[in-house]
């Protein structure tokens, strides 16, 4: 062997071990469900359909109602809301008041 030749070193160990620093394949993660959705007492409602009737974005109706997307996103979802968040969506999507029970349901609160 010449006297300026090192031989050579393998790192990882030979080609058949598995390498100390790649990473091991990780399991399959389960499909995410938003917190909204998963939780009980979803009430069902006409938001959307009336929304896109409109061809309005959801962050167009949020800006018109002065709340945010995510609050639409819940409200379409089926989540409770405020009854003043209400009255900003219906205001927005140019409904009277009186149209409330037709675009949310009945008030769960009332029996």
């Amino acid at each position: 062997m010449p006297a300026d030749s090192k031989p050579s070193r393998e790192v990882g160990g030979s080609k058949d071990e598995p390498s100390a620093t790649a990473p091991a394949a990780a399991p399959p993660r389960p499909k995410r469900t938003s917190k909204a959705k998963a939780k009980a007492g979803m009430f069902p409602n006409n938001v959307r359909k009336l929304r896109q009737a409109a061809m309005m974005s959801k962050a167009e109706l949020a800006r018109r109602a002065g709340v945010s997307p995510l609050t639409i996103d819940r409200v379409e979802a089926g989540c409770p809301s405020r009854m003043d968040t209400k009255r900003k969506i219906l205001e927005a999507l140019g409904l009277p008041p009186s149209a409330r029970e037709e675009v949310f349901g009945p008030d769960p609160d009332q029996g």
